[in-house]
C-alpha cells in the first residue's frame, strides 16, 4: 500500500505544481506585455489631455484679448468724454466674462479714469507694465501678484492672488491717444480650466496637472511645488509640437508617467512660452496590470488545487497519459512550443486535459483583453466626452449621493445643414468645438455625455434652494456661448442650441422619468423657436 500512496503523492504534487508554474508563467507574460500597452496607452491619454489643456489655455487668451480689441473699437473709448458711461461699460464686460478681476481705462498719462467696481480710479499706472507695454501695442503679460489690487478685490480663499495682464493702446478720431485699456485675468481662470479637464481622467487614474512658466517654474499645481523650478530630463530639450511623453524621474525621486504639452499660441496670439505638465505615479498607472496579475495567480492556485484533488484519486492506469500531459506542460514553462493532449479516454482524463487546454486558451486571451480599458467603454470616441453608458453609470452613482441634480436635454440648432454643405469632416470639427465649449461650462462633480449626432446631456450638481436658478444659469450660458462663431476649414459657421431641463428629484421622483420630462422640455424649446431652453418646473422663466 506504501508505493501507491507515495505515487499517488506525487501525482497530485505534479499537477499542482505544473499549473501553478503554467499560471505564473502566463500571468508573468500577461503582466509585462499589459505593462508596456498600459504605458504606451496612459503615456498618449496624458499627452493628449496636456495638448487639449494648453490649446484651451491658449484659446481662451486669445479670445479674451480679442474681446479687448473688439471693447477698444468702441466709440465711447476713442473720446472718452463720460467716465460714468465707460465705468458701466467695463462692468457689463467684468460680469459677462468671470474671469476679468479689474478692467479699467486710463487717460494718455496712465491715471485711471474708470474702471470695474470704481477701483484704483484716480490712481497712475504710469509706472507698471500693464500701462507701459500696453501704450503703444497690445500686450499680453505673464502671471505675477499684484498686491495692491489683491488687497482690494474680495479674496473668500485667502490663497495669494495672481493675474494675467492684458492691454492695448485705444485712439481718437485725430489718432491721437486717447488712453490705455487694461485688465487683470484672474489666474484661478487657469485652475478652472484645469478642472474641468481632469474630472474625466482623475475618475479612473490619479493624474495631477501642472503649469510651467517658460523657465519652467510652477505656475499651477500642488501648492507645495507653486513658485518651484522643475528640472527634468524632458525639458531641457525642444519639445515636440504635438506635444510627448516620457517616464521621469521627479525631485521627490518617484517615477512619473508624463505628459508634456507646450504653448503654441493661437491665431494673433503667440502665447508666453507655457508648457502643460501631465503626470501619473508609475505604480498607479500599472495598477491594472497587476491585478490582472494577482487574478491569473489566484486562478492558477484554485486550478491547481482542483487538479491535485483530481490527481490523488487518479490510479496507475492514469500514469502514463498524465505523463504526456506534464512533459507538454514542461515545453511550454520552458518557452516551447506544444499543445496539451487531447486524450479520449478514459473519461476522467479527457476531462483534465480539455481544462488544461481551456485554461491556456483563457490565460491567452487575457492579453488581448488586458489592452481594452474601461475609459474606451465609457468615452465617445469623437468628442472624448462621456458616452451614454457612462451617463448611466454616473446616474446609477448619484442616485445614493446626491440629493438635488439638474438635468439638461441639449439638441444643436442648424447642425445638419452645416454638414450637408460642407461635408461630414467638418461636421465631426464642428462637434469637438461644442464639446470643448461644454466642458467650460462644467463645475466641480458635473458631466456632459453625447448621446449620439449633435444630442448631448449636462447633469449638474445644485443646491436644493437654487437648483433651478442655477441650472437656468448654466443652460442661458450655453445658450450664449453655442451662438458664438467657429471657423472650420476657412469657414465661419453659427450654430444655435435647443435645451431642455428638469430636477431631480423636485420635478419626478426617478431619475429616469426627469430625464423624459428633461426630453419633453427639450421638445417644446425646439417647437416654439428654438435656441432657447424650456423647463419643467412650474414657476420659471424661459431662458
Amino acid at each position: 500500500m506504501r508505493p501507491a500512496f507515495s505515487l499517488r503523492s506525487h501525482i497530485a504534487l505534479l499537477i499542482a505544481l505544473l499549473v501553478t508554474l503554467l499560471s505564473w508563467l502566463f500571468g508573468t507574460l500577461i503582466g509585462n506585455d499589459s505593462s508596456d500597452r498600459i504605458r504606451e496607452e496612459v503615456g498618449r491619454d496624458l499627452t493628449e489631455v496636456s495638448l487639449q489643456m494648453i490649446d484651451r489655455l491658449d484659446r481662451d487668451m486669445a479670445s479674451r484679448a480679442a474681446y479687448l480689441q473688439v471693447l477698444g473699437s468702441l466709440n465711447v473709448l476713442h473720446q472718452p468724454d463720460d467716465p460714468k458711461q465707460i465705468r458701466e461699460l467695463l462692468d457689463r464686460l467684468q460680469q459677462e466674462i468671470p474671469s476679468i478681476a479689474w478692467i479699467g481705462f486710463t487717460d494718455p498719462k496712465g491715471i485711471v479714469l474708470a474702471s470695474s467696481g470704481g477701483i484704483l480710479e484716480g490712481v497712475s499706472l504710469a509706472q507698471r507694465p500693464v500701462y507701459i507695454r500696453g501704450y503703444k501695442e497690445l500686450f499680453i503679460g505673464d502671471v505675477h501678484e499684484a498686491v495692491l489690487l489683491a488687497k482690494l478685490l474680495p479674496n473668500p480663499s485667502g490663497e495669494p492672488m495672481k493675474f494675467v495682464d492684458i492691454s492695448l493702446p485705444v485712439y481718437g478720431p485725430d489718432n491721437q491717444l486717447a488712453g490705455v485699456l487694461a485688465t487683470h485675468l484672474s489666474w484661478a481662470w487657469a485652475d478652472e480650466v484645469r478642472q474641468s479637464l481632469m474630472e474625466p481622467i482623475q475618475k479612473r487614474r490619479a493624474v495631477e496637472f501642472l503649469i510651467l512658466s517658460s523657465d519652467h517654474t510652477v505656475l499651477l499645481g500642488p501648492k507645495t511645488m507653486i513658485g518651484q523650478k522643475i528640472d527634468l530630463p524632458e525639458l531641457r530639450k525642444p519639445l515636440n509640437p504635438d506635444g510627448q511623453w516620457a517616464v521621469q524621474q521627479w525631485p521627490d525621486g518617484t517615477h512619473y508617467l508624463t505628459g508634456f504639452a507646450a504653448s503654441q499660441g493661437y491665431q494673433n496670439y503667440a502665447g508666453l512660452g507655457w508648457i502643460v505638465v501631465a503626470r501619473q505615479a508609475l505604480e498607479e498607472a500599472y495598477a491594472p496590470a497587476r491585478e490582472i496579475g494577482e487574478r491569473i495567480v489566484l486562478w492558477g492556485i484554485g486550478l491547481a488545487l482542483l487538479f491535485a484533488a483530481l490527481g490523488w484519486l487518479l490510479t496507475g492506469y492514469f500514469t502514463r497519459p498524465l505523463r504526456h500531459i506534464a512533459e507538454a506542460a514542461d515545453h511550454l514553462s520552458a518557452g516551447q512550443a506544444a499543445v496539451i493532449p487531447d486524450l479520449d479516454s478514459p473519461r476522467e482524463l479527457a476531462l483534465l486535459s480539455r481544462s488544461i487546454r481551456h485554461m491556456v486558451e483563457s490565460l491567452t486571451h487575457q492579453q488581448n483583453a488586458l489592452g481594452l480599458m474601461e475609459d474606451k467603454a465609457y468615452s465617445d470616441p469623437l468628442t472624448g466626452l462621456a458616452n451614454r453608458s457612462a451617463l448611466e453609470k454616473y446616474l446609477l452613482l448619484a442616485r445614493s449621493h446626491e440629493r438635488i441634480l439638474a438635468l439638461l436635454y441639449l439638441d444643436l440648432d442648424g447642425f445638419k445643414p452645416i454638414n450637408d454643405s460642407l461635408g461630414h469632416k467638418a461636421g465631426d470639427q464642428l462637434l469637438k468645438h461644442v464639446a470643448v465649449r461644454l466642458r467650460g461650462y462644467l463645475r466641480d462633480g458635473d458631466l456632459v455625455a453625447r448621446l449620439g449626432g449633435d444630442e448631448f446631456v449636462m447633469v449638474l450638481r445644485v443646491p436644493e434652494d437654487e437648483a433651478l436658478e442655477q441650472a437656468q444659469q448654466v443652460a442661458s450660458r450655453v445658450l450664449h456661448g453655442l451662438q458664438q462663431p467657429v471657423v472650420i476649414d476657412g469657414h465661419e459657421v453659427r450654430i444655435g442650441c435647443s435645451v431642455g431641463g428638469a430636477l431631480w428629484p423636485q420635478d419626478h421622483a426617478t431619475l429616469e422619468g426627469a430625464l423624459e420630462l428633461a426630453d419633453q422640455a427639450l421638445y417644446r424649446a425646439k417647437q416654439t423657436g428654438r435656441n432657447r431652453a424650456e423647463f419643467q418646473a412650474k414657476a420659471h422663466n424661459p431662458a
